[in-house]
């Protein structure tokens, strides 16, 4: 369900008629060029990444759920995380476009 957030928010931010060139990247020892650009590619690897935490972490949670429960608890808790981390990133990075 939150990758499903995760992807709508992606989505709903790429598509407000902005032009195609996103800031990807901070970088704060550069100075005045301090800001990376990027295409609209760079922020679709924000989708393709979710979608595979997702999958991955529920293969790797099924696969193991027989064995060691307690293993595929963990691999869901952390896939968990970084779909958080995953919407905390790119929505400030899409905030500064």
């Amino acid at each position: 369900m939150l990758a499903l957030l995760s992807v709508a928010l992606i989505f709903l931010r790429l598509n407000n008629g902005r032009a195609g060139i996103y800031i990807v990247q901070r970088r704060a020892n550069l100075g005045i060029d301090q800001y990376t650009q990027g295409g609209i590619s760079t922020m679709i690897g924000f989708l393709l990444f979710t979608l595979l935490i997702v999958v991955g972490g529920f293969l790797i949670s099924y696969k193991s759920f027989n064995d060691q429960k307690h293993v595929s608890v963990g691999v869901l808790c952390f896939s968990l995380l970084l779909i958080i981390c995953t919407i905390v990133v790119s929505n400030s990075l899409l905030a500064m476009h």
